[in-house]
């Protein structure tokens, strides 16, 4: 059996200084074998069309017949308007939640987002924030902010790249509860001290491409350029994360 592979984070859509249409993230995970991805809309609806963004992403995800998965947006600013527009996305199908607290301006520990993450726990949805901006937006906050809700599982986005890189590891030792994820990460040194780690380990990284600001390619061939053993490469490649968002083994036909 041919190992899933799930992309953890892409954004699609048009941003400030790149672009990824669906058909072109279609055609990069057919050339590199990856059967599912989960998607995020542009930073503009990260940042302030939340509607936009979560009709772009769960009407992709429709389309596609489940190869896509939905990540839902909310600037938690909007307060109670938030959390409606967080329900209006699960039920167009949205599958977790995605943060940028640099794109939507904000402290991970200002206790802004706690609603919209006690959402994402009551749904069982994954949180995907993503790391590597300073001051405020890096690997150890967001272990902080992982430890504040333990039932809901957190994923490291960049691991802090690249500056930041640094903090990743004394973060997921700090909260049981938060991923790695691998994109940009050299497998030779910053993978492998996750790997080596035993408090961490590969059930604790999931793929990334982070497309469009990386490239399906070069993601991929270092990640099989990583040497392995078969079941902890089928672990990071998609069955890690394929379970935290409660997806079948198996990629859709």
């Amino acid at each position: 059996m041919n190992t899933l592979v799930v992309d953890a984070h892409v954004r699609i859509g048009q941003h400030r200084e790149a672009a990824l249409s669906v058909e072109a993230l279609l055609a990069a995970m057919d050339r590199t074998g990856v059967d599912r991805a989960v998607v995020a809309p542009s930073e503009a609806q990260i940042a302030y069309d939340n509607r936009a963004g979560n009709a772009a992403t769960t009407q992709a995800a429709r389309a596609t017949g489940g190869r896509l998965v939905a990540y839902a947006v909310a600037n938690p600013w909007r307060g109670a308007a938030a959390l409606d527009e967080l329900a209006w996305a699960h039920e167009q199908g949205a599958r977790a939640l995605a943060v940028d607290s640099a794109l939507q301006g904000f402290d991970l520990l200002d206790g802004l987002v706690d609603p919209l993450v006690r959402f994402a726990a009551e749904h069982r949805w994954p949180v995907y924030v993503r790391t590597g901006t300073p001051p405020g937006h890096l690997p150890l906050p967001t272990a902080a902010l992982a430890r504040r809700f333990p039932e809901v599982a957190f994923v490291m986005g960049r691991s802090g790249a690249t500056d930041f890189w640094i903090d990743a590891a004394p973060a997921l030792r700090h909260a049981p509860n938060l991923y790695g994820d691998t994109s940009y990460a050299p497998w030779d040194t910053v993978l492998g001290e996750f790997a080596r780690d035993p408090e961490i380990g590969t059930s604790r990284l999931v793929f990334s491409s982070d497309q469009p600001y990386a490239t399906a390619v070069g993601e991929m061939r270092r990640m099989r350029d990583w040497l392995l053993p078969a079941h902890e490469r089928a672990a990071v490649l998609g069955t890690t994360m394929a379970g935290l968002l409660g997806l079948e083994k198996e990629p859709p036909a």
